[in-house]
This record gives C-alpha cells, structure tokens and sequence, in this order.
C-alpha cells in the first residue's frame, strides 16, 4: 500500500466514526418541524402580548435551534424580546416578565443581570429573555443585549456543512467533559464551538489545530485586533472587539481539549463523544478505603451545608476558598497534594496532605550577612529569644529554629484561624455557622453523598471524570 493509500485509508476511518457520531446527533425531519412549529406558537403569542405595551419590541430567536446547530433531543428554545434602548430598566424588567409569565404561565423567575422567565411549552425547556435593542454589540445597556447579534453575525455563517461540524464538535466537547460556560465546568461555550468551526473549516480542522495550539493562541475573526487578555485562548467577539468569548476556559478544559484532540486524530473512536455521566461510577465505601491506605497521606475534608446561591456564584467560591486554605497550611508547613471542591446539599473543600503532623520547629533563614543593615536587624530580633536555637551562621546567612505555629493540620482547619485565608464571602458565611472536619479515615462519609466526585479524585483521568 502507498504512503496516499495509506493517509486515504486514515482519513476514510476519522470520517465514518464522524458519520457514525452524525446518525446519533443530527436533528431527523420531524424533530426539526416540530422545533419550527413550536417557535412559530411561541413567536405568535409573544407579538400578541407585546402589543398591549406602550412601546415596541420584536421577537429574536437566538442560540443553537436558530442556527441549526443543536444535537438531537435537545429541546431548549432561546427567545429574546428586544425593547427600545430608551426604556428604563424598570420598565424592561417588568414588560419582559409579563409577557414571560404570560406566554409560560406554569414558567417561573430566573435571574441573570436582570429577572426573565423559563419553562416548558409543548414539551420544550423555552428562556424568555428581554433585552435592549442596540446597534452594536458592544454598545450595551445590559449584559445580554450582544446575544442577538452573535446570532445575526452567525446566521449569515453557517450553513447545513458548518452546523454539522458544529454539532460534531459539542458533542466531543461534552464526551471530553470541557462542554459547558458555566462557571462550575468552565469549559467551551456553543458559541465559542461555532466560532471554532467557523475559522478552521470543520470538525477535524479544528482538532488539528488544537493539536498544535501554543498558548496564548489569538484568533480574531474578523481583525478587530486582539485587546490586552491574559488567558490561554483568546478568541475575539467579532460583535464587540473588547470581549474575549474565550475568557470562561478554564487552561485545564484547553489542555483537555488538545490531549483529546491528538488522541481522536491518533486513533478515532466513538468513546471520545460518550457522555461522561454515563460512564462515571460512584464509588463505595470500600474503594474509598482502599486508596486511602493504598496512598497513605492525609486527606482532611471541611464539610458544610451549601450556600443557597446558583452555582455560577458557588464554584467560584469554592474554589477560591480551597486555594485559600491549601496556601495557609503550605504557609503554615504543611505540604498538599492535591485539592478539589464538592457540593451537593453539603459543600466539600478537600485538601490532601502528604503529612498531617509537622515538627515542633521550622527553619527560619535571614538574608545574607553582607547585607549589613537587614542582616543586624534580623540577629537583633532573635538573638535574646529563649524560645529559638540560634541565631547561627550556615553559609552566608544568619538562620534561627523556632516554634511552629502549627503542628497539626486538623487543629489548623479546626481553628478560627481558618477564616484568614481568603476565603469566599458567603462560604466564609456558611463556615462561621457551623462545619465539620473529617480527617484521614473519616473521609469515607463523604462516600455516599458524594460517590461519582470520589471516583474523579481517586481515579482520575484525562477527561477529569
């Protein structure tokens, strides 16, 4: 067989895993007519409604189902009711949930920068969101006004090809679990993927060039010139020049996405677009053990009732509050592992140790002896405290052996010193009230509430599931 043969061949396999992955996603004819049915009642009874209000406003369906572009059996409709620029935020807030409430009566109240309505019609999940009709996306009044031109600067780019490769690429993007802008998974957005597929071409251009990504990797679509970003993957909103549509993914989710890009264009297979929820097992509590004494560190886990807050507010709590407690015991001497955060009806910040005790004494060093000023202060400060040995000479330094603040980690997480460590605001909140410390063996009661993110710590893989 020849070189050409043989890249033929290759090529032939990447494409019929690509239409084996097409005959599960693609929308048939009849769910397609059905979409379409459903949004023309939705955009009936919306103008009706709007009708009755003293200004004018128009109906934009935006997202996935406008442009084609959402997998087969997902049954979300985005709708935005624009209004004119001049109304009040009052006023935008109270037309836009009247005739939410109106068009969705069993519909109930969500919040994002301002209130909108969400529920099911015709067995559909349906957002009814209103805006301000702007020139520009980056002319905004409020945070959603720019979705509708996302959705007027896409429409005119996709056809059937591009929004079939889109649809390949999400549902990898989620096999891969680096699906998703919210800010629990930061991960590739729907519009980010469109993007993507927009400047490369299709599916397997994309994968290619991740392939090869160095980050910082820039792509401005339409040259508006990139602004100062500092993340891995800037991606230029063509709709408003000083947005990074990029800005969400987490340099985990990119490299995610690279490794499972070399390794789809390596060796193409369909468990790369599995659904990581269907293959994630809940481990038990006898696993648990098992690694437990197979490791043999010194996890410790903080567990407290969650906030009442969504997750977009949450997560980041959660983790700014672990990296909080993972500095102060590295401060304090401890050396951590590895950290993670959990949360269900509890909340989890697990931190793994490879020692929960420290020595009585830690090393404390000065700066050089030539540097004659600092150097004096620094003997001065230690040379009449009985408490410490030295202050003695090793190298060019003055070096003191004091008193460890801390020698046990759990009494560090136990203690009020604990709320020093930059925690997150209404985590700070929910700790103050009450938690609990599980240290090494203990940590197996978190098995049961908390199985499936066991099994992501302990057994953990590329995919982070």
């Amino acid at each position: 067989m020849s070189k050409g043969d043989a890249k033929d061949g290759f090529e032939s396999e990447h494409q019929m895993v690509i239409e084996q992955i097409r005959d599960r996603i693609d929308p048939d004819s009849a769910e397609r007519e059905a979409m379409q049915r459903v949004m023309s009642q939705l955009r009936n009874r919306i103008t009706t409604e709007v009708e009755s209000f003293p200004v004018s406003a128009d109906v934009v369906q935006v997202g996935s189902t406008a442009r084609g572009t959402w997998l087969a059996g997902d049954r979300d409709i985005d709708i935005f009711v624009r209004f004119p620029t001049e109304l009040n935020r009052e006023a935008l807030e109270e037309y836009g949930l009247k005739v939410g409430s109106s068009v969705l009566p069993s519909g109930h109240e969500e919040y994002a920068e301002h209130p909108y309505i969400t529920g099911t019609f015709e067995g559909f999940e349906v957002d009814l969101v209103p805006c301000y009709d702007v020139d520009a996306g980056s002319e905004l009044q409020s945070a959603v006004d720019r979705t509708p031109h996302h959705n007027q600067y896409l429409q005119t780019r996709i056809d059937e090809r591009i929004a079939a490769a889109v649809r390949v690429l999400k549902k990898f993007l989620k096999g891969i679990g680096a699906y998703g802008s919210d800010l629990r998974t930061r991960g590739f957005s729907g519009y980010l993927t469109e993007l993507l597929v927009i400047e490369y071409g299709d599916f397997e251009a994309v994968l290619k060039a991740a392939a090869r990504w160095q980050p910082p990797v820039e792509i401005d679509p339409e040259a508006h010139g990139t602004a100062a970003h500092d993340d891995p993957l800037i991606v230029v909103d063509p709709t408003d020049p000083a947005r990074n549509v990029a800005a969400v993914c987490s340099a985990t989710n990119i490299s995610r996405f690279q490794h499972y890009a070399r390794q789809f264009l390596e060796e193409p297979k369909q468990t790369y677009f599995e659904s990581p929820t269907e293959m994630a097992a809940e481990m038990d509590i006898e696993t648990v053990r098992t690694h437990l004494q197979r490791r043999g560190t010194s996890p410790m886990a903080l567990v407290f009732d969650s906030p009442d807050i969504v997750d977009d507010q949450l997560y980041p709590q959660l983790r700014k509050s672990v990296q909080g407690i993972r500095t102060a015991l590295e401060t304090e001497g401890f050396d951590v592992i590895r950290t993670a955060a959990f949360a269900d009806d509890q909340a989890v910040l697990f931190i793994e140790l490879m020692h929960r005790h420290c020595p009585a004494i830690e090393r404390h060093t000065g700066p050089p002896i030539t540097v004659r000023e600092h150097a004096s202060e620094f003997y001065t400060a230690y040379e009449t405290d009985a408490d410490t040995y030295g202050p003695f000479i090793d190298g060019d330094r003055y070096v003191v052996e004091r008193e460890r603040t801390w020698t046990d980690a759990a009494a560090f997480l136990q203690s009020e010193s604990i709320f020093n460590a930059g925690l997150g605001a209404q985590i700070e909140e929910a700790l103050a009230d009450t938690y609990t410390v599980l240290v090494e063996d203990e940590i197996i009661a978190l098995t049961s509430e908390f199985g499936e993110s066991l099994t992501q710590y302990f057994e953990p893989t590329a995919s982070g599931v």
